[in-house]
């Protein structure tokens, strides 16, 4: 069954890691994107407002089952991959994290591992405790877990996870 997958992550500091994630899907076909934006059409779009942005933000997730947020150094401190995140977990999209510090940039460096996003988040529990999304949803290392092999793999247990059979 092929997924819309919600690509999530700090597009300024990230987008040549994100890139080499995000282009790997052409090789899956179980996988389908939802919209891309590029960097001009990005800036163009926050100068219009909050608005304007989390209305995109919206219509570009109508569709989708399943969230992989790319974490890199600074991904958690953005206030649109919080809000992509929350917006997810409230329509029951599957989510799964994925670092991408070791993925090599355009210099050929790698990054430092930023944290977790999914730490930050909660869901209440019918035990009346919260839980961090993170322990509900996993999170892998794109180059130490082989993510070009298993993103397919990924998406479907996240799916699962969040009951979209």
């Amino acid at each position: 069954m092929a997924r819309r997958v919600f690509f999530s992550f700090h597009y300024q500091r990230d987008i040549w890691r994100v890139n080499q994630v995000r282009n790997s899907w052409l090789c899956q076909p179980s996988i389908t994107e939802a919209g891309f934006i590029d960097v001009a059409e990005f800036e163009k779009l926050e100068r219009q407002g909050n608005a304007a942005v989390q209305k995109w933000i919206d219509a570009q997730m109508d569709g989708t089952s399943v969230t992989c947020v790319l974490i890199g150094a600074e991904t958690s401190t953005r206030k649109w991959v919080q809000y992509e995140i929350e917006k997810s977990a409230n329509r029951g999209n599957g989510l799964v994290g994925i670092y991408i510090h070791n993925i090599k940039d355009r210099n050929l460096k790698t990054d430092y591992q930023g944290h977790n996003p999914l730490d930050d988040l909660t869901v209440a529990t019918n035990t009346g405790y919260d839980l961090p999304l993170s322990s509900l949803y996993t999170t892998y290392d794109w180059v130490y877990n082989k993510g070009y092999d298993n993103l397919g793999t990924w998406v479907e247990v996240a799916a699962k996870t969040a009951g979209r059979a």
